[in-house]
């Protein structure tokens, strides 16, 4: 198995490695958050050149929660059993974070799918998170 860019930093930060089952949902979705972010903003920058400011407008507006709750939403019927079980146990974790602008339940869903995404960049499996993103963007009707 080739190394992934988690290991990398892992490895050039002197990090110890952890299993990943042992990671709480609500940190897997900290992670995920960042890595879902990261895609967006890489996909968005790539179609244009503009002011930061039109980028983080854009951009807010599909990686907030209620945009992430559809997405998850819209590829429930695709998932593994094992990523459904990572993304009810974001959904389900306890958070003591406050929606902004979303509802309980958008903002749960949402927690659960950076949670998913999280888990999966951990494990290497970026094309997977591509390829979740993708189908979500298309079913979501998201305008990138």
């Amino acid at each position: 198995m080739e190394q992934n860019w988690y290991q990398f930093i892992e490895q050039e930060f002197g990090v110890e490695p952890k299993d990943i089952r042992t990671y709480s949902p609500l940190t897997l979705a900290y992670i995920g958050d960042g890595v879902f972010d990261l895609i967006i903003r890489s996909v968005v920058v790539g179609k244009g050149n503009t002011s930061p400011n039109k980028l983080h407008q854009f951009t807010s507006q599909i990686v907030k929660a209620t945009t992430q709750s559809a997405m998850i939403d819209s590829l429930e019927d695709i998932l593994s059993e094992e990523e459904m079980d990572v993304y009810r146990r974001g959904r389900n974790a306890k958070s003591h974070s406050v929606a902004k602008n979303a509802s309980v339940g958008d903002y749960r869903k949402a927690t659960g799918f950076e949670a998913l995404i999280g888990y999966l960049y951990l494990c290497n499996q970026i094309e997977r998170i591509v390829e979740l993103i993708q189908i979500a963007i298309d079913k979501c009707n998201v305008n990138l």
